[in-house]
């Protein structure tokens, strides 16, 4: 059940999908093929060599329960939690998700890192006292309100050691 403070977020992509012309059926095609999905390159690597240590892996996804769970098990590496927007409540960058993804880690902010794929985590999981690698694949331009992250990059490459201190 979705809680009534957030819309769907299917509903939310067909009308991304609708507002720049395509049709709203794409979002339901995407769906269906989210498994089909993949990490970029390298990210499992760096997430696998964290999991062989006694590091807490998490995600904070502003998919639905069940796009997320799909999501988060195409990268072929064990999440100790899996946080939803639908789950949460909220849809990210609101502190929700993210305050929800340490209590389920059972961690507290200055000891986690937060990976952020979007620039908009910056702002979000700044808002929860966390650190951040910024992942920023494609170029995104950072919202003015956002804190510099501590590390901003196009992959993930040194994560693991970065992490350990190494």
């Amino acid at each position: 059940m979705v809680p009534a403070r957030i819309r769907p977020y299917e509903a939310l992509v067909a009308e991304a999908a609708a507002g720049v012309g395509l049709p709203r059926r794409l979002a339901d095609d995407l769906a269906a093929r989210y498994a089909e999905l993949r990490p970029w390159p390298g990210v499992a690597e760096e997430l696998a060599a964290l999991a062989a240590t006694d590091i807490k892996l998490g995600v904070a996804t502003n998919c639905s329960e069940a796009l997320g769970r799909i999501a988060a098990a195409g990268v072929g590496v064990p999440f100790d939690t899996v946080v939803t927007a639908e789950r949460a409540g909220f849809y990210k960058p609101d502190a929700a998700p993210y305050r929800l993804a340490l209590a389920e880690l059972g961690v507290a902010p200055e000891r986690c890192l937060f990976v952020a794929g979007s620039a908009y985590d910056l702002v979000g999981a700044s808002r929860v006292g966390l650190d951040i690698w910024w992942h920023d694949r494609v170029g995104m331009t950072k919202p003015p309100e956002a804190p510099e992250p501590l590390r901003h990059a196009s992959n993930l490459s040194g994560l693991t050691n970065f992490v350990l201190g190494a």
